[in-house]
C-alpha cells in the first residue's frame, strides 16, 4: 500500500490552464506554390502578349507583379511566426509573447490583482482583450479571427475565475 503525498510548492506552479495562440492562415505552402504558378503564368503570358505587340516596358511591370505577389506573401508568413502562450496558475499568470523576429517577452502577472477586459461589439463580436492589474495593460489575441477570440475568452475568464476562488 502506497501513499502518494503532493508537494504544495510543486501543485502552486502547475498551471491550471495553458494556451498557444497563433495566427490563422489560410492558405498553406502547396496552395502558395499553385497561387504563384498561377500569377507567374498569367503575368509572363500577359506581359508577352504586349511584347509582341511593341509595347516592351509592360513585360517589365508584369514581371514587377509576380515579385510584389511573392515578397507580400513572403512578409505574410513571417509574421505569423508570431504566437502567444497563456498559461493561468494560483501563482502566477504568464504570458509570454513570441515576435516573428525570434525575440521572445514574457509578462507575469499576479492572478489575483490582474483584470480581464474584453472590447466588445454587437455586430462584430470581441475586438479586442486586455489585461491589467496595478497600471500595467497588455493586449492579448490581437491576431485571433472573431471566432477564436470568443472561444479564447470564454475559456481563459473560467481559468482566471477558478483560480481566484
Amino acid at each position: 500500500m502506497s501513499v502518494e503525498t503532493k508537494d504544495p510548492e510543486l501543485e502552486a506552479s502547475t498551471p491550471d490552464f495553458v494556451a498557444e495562440l497563433t495566427p490563422y492562415r489560410s492558405l498553406g505552402r502547396s496552395g502558395f506554390i499553385w497561387l504563384m504558378a498561377f500569377v507567374s503564368f498569367t503575368c509572363l503570358l500577359s506581359g508577352l502578349m504586349f511584347l509582341v505587340m511593341g509595347a516592351w516596358p509592360v513585360f517589365f511591370f508584369m514581371a514587377l507583379d509576380i515579385l510584389i505577389v511573392y515578397v507580400a506573401f513572403k512578409f505574410n508568413y513571417r509574421s505569423a511566426k508570431a504566437k502567444e502562450r497563456v498559461s493561468v496558475g494560483r501563482d502566477e499568470l504568464k504570458i509570454e509573447k513570441f515576435h516573428p523576429s525570434g525575440r521572445v517577452s514574457e509578462h507575469i502577472f499576479n492572478p489575483f490583482w490582474t483584470r480581464f477586459e474584453v472590447n466588445r461589439h454587437e455586430e462584430y463580436g470581441i475586438l479586442s482583450m486586455r489585461l491589467s492589474s496595478r497600471g500595467k495593460e497588455l493586449d492579448i489575441g490581437s491576431f485571433l479571427n472573431p471566432n477564436d477570440r470568443e472561444s479564447f475568452a470564454f475559456a481563459f475568464g473560467a481559468a482566471l475565475n477558478r483560480v481566484k476562488a
